[in-house]
């Protein structure tokens, strides 16, 4: 069982940046593939970045590429998301999300995770 808690949400004016923290719980944190989500309002939940357990790569949408950075730290049991040069339409919550045994075809589809976190909430003001 991973239980899994977000943080650092808020509202950041247009062309902010933001970090976004996702402490998880449970046993052999370096086993655990973890991403962020986001959803908006009257929209699908979307992928946003995942970090890969064991040798940690990352990877983005594409649309985000260059702007976000996914980074884990091990030793903390903890997943950020620094978010740069935000816009209007990164505005949603975002939620960090977990899986044990999660397989390469599988990082972008939020049904193949099966732990969540609450969500935290980002605005973006213009």
């Amino acid at each position: 069982q991973v239980q899994l808690v977000e943080s650092g949400g808020g509202t950041v004016q247009v062309g902010g940046s933001l970090r976004l923290s996702c402490a998880a719980s449970g046993p052999s944190f370096n086993t655990i593939t973890v991403a962020w989500f986001r959803q908006a309002p009257g929209k699908e939940r979307e992928f946003v970045a995942a970090i890969f357990r064991s040798y940690g790569r990352a990877y983005y949408a594409d649309s985000l590429k260059g702007r976000f950075t996914i980074s884990r730290d091990n030793a903390k049991s903890t997943v950020y998301l620094q978010m740069d040069s935000l816009t209007p339409e990164d505005a949603a919550v975002y939620y960090c999300a977990a899986d044990r045994s999660l397989i390469f075809s599988s990082l972008r589809l939020p049904n193949a995770y099966d732990f969540w976190g609450q969500g935290t909430q980002v605005t973006v003001s213009s």
